[in-house]
């Protein structure tokens, strides 16, 4: 199982309270991993990646490790301890202003 953390404001629309755990069909990546977590949570579908093109939405963000993964494809490998479920995937919403 992959631990999935998510921010408050996605956590609030899917009626999620705190860490969600998800099973990938196949080797944990980012895409395997969300198709998990849509298939779970239908109403996440397209808040977290575009309904067409599946490219993470703009104000997103995925760490991994404490590292920023967001630019890495799709299909690359989690880090073993996300992939073992001792450490999360955080998908964390971006801040900006100025």
């Amino acid at each position: 199982m992959i631990r999935v953390v998510l921010p408050s404001h996605l956590r609030k629309h899917a009626d999620i309270n705190g860490e969600i755990a998800v099973d990938p069909d196949g080797p944990a990546t980012q895409r395997t991993v969300l198709d998990a977590l849509e298939k779970a949570y239908p109403v996440l579908r397209g808040t977290i990646r575009d309904h067409d093109t599946k490219k993470r939405r703009p104000f997103l963000r995925f760490f991994a490790c404490q590292r920023d993964i967001s630019h890495e494809a799709p299909d690359a490998p989690l880090p073993d301890e996300v992939a073992r479920g001792s450490q999360p995937l955080l998908i964390v919403g971006a801040i900006a202003g100025g």
